[in-house]
């Protein structure tokens, strides 16, 4: 599955911020650890902020801090803030015909499959993922 870029920053910021919900952090500082333009990322953060996900904190020492709930927040919710997943409903070539419609209709599992799957993962759990790939791997073998 491929996301737009916007979900995906909307995702790796969502991740910084909840790491460490206390902190505020910059949209630069957030944007330098992934190589994105501050205007992009402010782009999506403003997204955020309205949906409740996050809040904005002007000033000096302003910047931005995680406010939604790790643990109901899914990637689905945070994907759809920015795209309609499964909804490619528009006639394409062979939808007329037996073929056409039994691939339409695979297709559409799919998109239920990745719905449902996007919808039961929390921030938490991508945080808690996130943490176990950071660990280094103890060498030797397991018995």
């Amino acid at each position: 599955m491929k996301l737009q870029i916007s979900s995906r920053l909307a995702i790796f910021a969502l991740l910084q911020l909840a790491a460490d919900s206390d902190r505020q952090l910059s949209v630069a500082g957030i944007g330098e650890k992934y190589g994105i333009s501050s205007h992009h990322l402010a782009k999506v953060m403003h997204v955020l902020v309205r949906a409740g996900l996050v809040r904005s904190v002007r000033g000096a020492r302003g910047g931005h801090q995680f406010s939604g709930n790790a643990r109901r927040t899914t990637l689905l919710d945070v994907i759809q803030l920015y795209e309609n997943i499964g909804a490619d409903v528009s006639a394409t070539v062979g939808d007329r015909t037996s073929e056409g419609r039994a691939l339409r209709e695979v297709l559409g599992e799919i998109d239920d499959i990745a719905r449902s799957t996007l919808g039961s993962i929390t921030i938490a759990t991508m945080l808690k993922l996130v943490e176990r790939r950071r660990r280094p791997r103890a060498s030797g073998h397991r018995t």
